[in-house]
């Protein structure tokens, strides 16, 4: 029966590039509804991309993460929820550490409802001023996505007890661990 399920289901893609992928893969991988996150890069001028060409900030290129999710059991506006609690939307070309135009915060939308949805959720946390600080998410149309190199995927998993998991990543899963408990697989 399951197959069936998964036969019908209607998957929709997220585009999001909150800081490191590795940190926002790690997150949407615990997520209930979520049927994949492949690391990727987008936003930029440079086809077919690699990560060395990424990390000098030439290209134009953010870190991103492309989920496909199941909109029936979790939707769009609760995948954006999820997001901007991982990462600080009111850092500007960074998360902590990790500096340069390729760690911006980014939703880049894959059709008109995702962007009108993603731009009245950025709206009210903007009157709301949930941060205190102005959020600087850009919202851009997503135009190509390039997949990263393999040992880009999975990361945490592999790689727990590296520092950077322990002390970047780790505590980004346990802040959206305990705020969406019920989300989680």
């Amino acid at each position: 029966m399951r197959f069936l399920r998964e036969y019908m289901v209607n998957y929709e893609l997220a585009t999001l590039g909150g800081g490191c992928f590795w940190c926002t893969e790690a997150v949407f991988l615990e997520i209930e509804g979520v049927e994949k996150v492949v690391p990727g890069y987008s936003g930029g001028h440079v086809k077919n991309p690699t990560y060395k060409q990424i990390v000098t900030g030439t290209t134009g290129h953010a870190e991103v993460i492309q989920v496909t999710f199941d909109p029936e059991i979790i939707p769009y506006r609760e995948v954006l929820e999820i997001f901007f609690t991982m990462h600080d939307p009111t850092q500007l070309n960074r998360q902590g550490a990790d500096v340069g135009t390729q760690y911006r915060s980014v939703v880049f939308y894959h059709s008109e409802e995702q962007r009108k949805t993603a731009e009245a959720f950025i709206s009210e946390m903007k009157e709301t001023n949930i941060f205190n600080l102005p959020i600087v998410t850009k919202l851009e149309p997503l135009e190509e996505f390039y997949e990263a190199e393999d040992y880009h995927k999975n990361y945490y998993q592999r790689n727990k007890n590296q520092g950077y998991s322990r002390f970047v990543i780790a505590p980004k899963l346990d802040k959206v661990e305990k705020k969406f408990k019920e989300r989680l697989k």
